[in-house]
């Protein structure tokens, strides 16, 4: 079976530019690669025959011996360099590979690379009380990390030296061995993946490109924060090594209990006791609110245990908006203990003519008693 004109089976005419070569290639690598269609023997066919026009329509040499004498010129050795002759596709399918998918960020270019070196991310616990969550506030925290080194700007070189390329993968950060078609490639051990080797290494840093050292951040807690959220600082982490970018710092907020409130998101509940007197006859109350001033709240007469009433807006502040939730204050009717003699007579003489019409939830509960014994 004769072979089909590389133009033809990259969709091309003979004046494409290099650009438009690369570019039909790569829209019949992504389609056809046998990853993307396992076991479709047709697809890898497509595939290895799209690989092979690129292959030569790609080198300026071996496209001017295809223009001149098309396929004969690469038949028993013929055409130079660019014989199929002797020809090793699939060692040479990587080059191809690697030449085209670095555009794409995942080949082995240094700025993908050089990715692969970022600081690390660090974490720092950060206690506040309820007020301050309230309130927001700036804080200075310390803590240690790495550092860009400054003597050699972060590249791990002495001044005025560069880095040269690895003897052992050739820059590229990966060293490749062959599988039948296809290439196994793994992290180069020699240069631990940076495509390059330090041969002046810094006398500050040791070739590293960072230092240790003790750092002091001024953050910025905003209001509303709540116990266990998460604030990222971009870019305050440790440094990466040999120039690469710097990892997150992470705050991790810590709220202490408060002594008086307990919070539900952006609302606040208390428990304010009452006396039985106050209850039963009605009051007013002077209630404390998170912000440190005062609220009053008009308890009716005949007021139970356990009813809550509401103050809105006076909870803590939305941190992802405006306004405020709102405060809860739960009544809870106190028993006197310690009576003196007064008390007790008054009691009991309150006792004598108190009625069922006084308290119904008693009545409805003897009812219910009264049922259940009967049954």
């Amino acid at each position: 079976m004769s072979k089909r004109d590389y133009y033809d089976v990259l969709g091309l005419q003979k004046n494409s530019s290099p650009e438009q070569i690369k570019a039909a290639y790569r829209k019949l690598a992504v389609k056809h690669h046998p990853d993307k269609n396992p076991g479709d023997k047709p697809s890898e066919e497509k595939f290895k025959e799209a690989s092979e026009a690129y292959h030569v329509l790609s080198d300026k040499e071996r496209k001017q011996n295809y223009d001149n004498f098309g396929h004969a010129a690469f038949e028993n050795g013929a055409g130079g360099r660019g014989g199929f002759g002797n020809f090793d596709f699939s060692n040479h399918f990587s080059d191809i590979f690697e030449d085209f998918f670095s555009d794409f960020g995942g080949g082995r270019g240094k700025r993908s690379r050089k990715s692969n070196f970022r600081g690390s991310d660090l974490r720092y616990d950060l206690s506040i009380t309820l007020e301050e969550a309230y309130n927001g506030k700036k804080q200075d925290i310390k803590f240690s990390t790495s550092e860009k080194c400054n003597t050699c700007s972060g590249s791990g070189s002495k001044p005025g030296h560069d880095a040269s390329s690895c003897s052992m993968c050739g820059g590229h950060g990966q060293v490749r061995s062959s599988q039948g078609f296809f290439t196994v490639q793994q992290t180069c051990p020699q240069c631990s993946g940076t495509g390059e080797e330090i041969t002046d290494p810094c006398n500050s840093c040791g070739g590293q490109g960072k230092k240790q050292a003790s750092k002091r951040l001024s953050v910025t807690i905003p209001k509303g924060v709540d116990d266990g959220t998460r604030i990222r600082l971009a870019g305050k982490g440790e440094a990466g090594s040999r120039g690469a970018g710097s990892g997150d710092l992470y705050l991790f907020i810590n709220v202490y209990s408060h002594e008086l409130f307990k919070r539900s998101d952006e609302n606040l509940f208390f428990e304010y006791p009452v006396s039985i007197a106050d209850a039963a006859l009605g009051t007013s109350l002077e209630i404390p609110t998170i912000d440190g001033a005062k609220a009053k709240i008009k308890i009716p007469a005949g007021t139970q245990g356990g009813k809550q009433f509401r103050l809105k807006g006076k909870g803590m502040p939305y941190m992802r908006g405006s306004g405020n939730g709102d405060l809860y204050v739960q009544v809870n009717t106190e028993v006197p203990v310690s009576l003196n003699k007064e008390q007790k007579e008054l009691l009991e003489k309150f006792r004598k003519i108190e009625n069922e019409k006084s308290n119904p939830s008693i009545k409805k509960f003897f009812q219910k008693a009264k049922s259940f014994w009967k049954n």
